[in-house]
């Protein structure tokens, strides 16, 4: 059996929202949070909110960010998302507080099952804990959790959970060392 692309369709996904909201949010976010020009955090922050994302106190984001479906989106008290970031989202994306997603990150919901000819999706939420700092170029890959405080270090690729106060490099990530704050 071969790859047959041509007989692909999104299967059970929905976007979670309507088209008329789906062409609003695409607009917006190309011209405004995949901006160069630096929008203030508050406004960006606001603009999240009026299309469903939950979005705590003090998120700070940085330009070039791509965001899929904002309604799709949960972010703690005291974020950041560095520039370039992109949170592809079909699936459900879960920040808590005081996570630090840094530049060039992919937060990646969803993938294709390439066993099947007809290559649909598989998609998984991810959730990334409080204190966790995803590294810059790092790719969080779908149905990963990333415990409270843990670690993904620059350009690693986490494929599954991971664990608290562990720092992970590599691809696929793997633990290295435990990770400490001195206060």
């Amino acid at each position: 059996m071969q790859t047959q692309l041509a007989k692909f369709t999104t299967g059970h996904y929905n976007a979670g929202a309507g088209t008329l909201k789906v062409v609003a949010w695409h607009f917006l976010n190309y011209g405004i949070m995949n901006s160069a020009f630096p929008w203030p955090y508050s406004f960006k922050a606001a603009l999240l909110r009026m299309f469903g994302a939950k979005v705590g106190k003090g998120l700070v984001i940085k330009q070039k960010v791509r965001i899929k479906n904002p309604w799709r989106l949960t972010i703690g008290d005291d974020c950041w998302i560095g520039e370039s970031v992109w949170i592809d989202n079909l699936e459900d994306v879960v920040l808590g507080n005081n996570v630090c997603v840094s530049q060039g990150a992919l937060l990646l919901t969803g993938n294709h099952d390439y066993k099947k000819s007809d290559f649909p999706y598989r998609l998984g939420k991810i959730i990334i804990e409080d204190g966790v700092w995803i590294g810059a170029q790092s790719v969080v890959c779908p149905g990963v959790v990333c415990r409270t405080h843990a670690i993904l270090t620059v350009s690693s690729v986490a494929t599954r959970e991971l664990e608290a106060w562990s720092i992970y490099t590599g691809n696929p990530a793997v633990a290295v060392r435990e990770r400490v704050i001195i206060e």
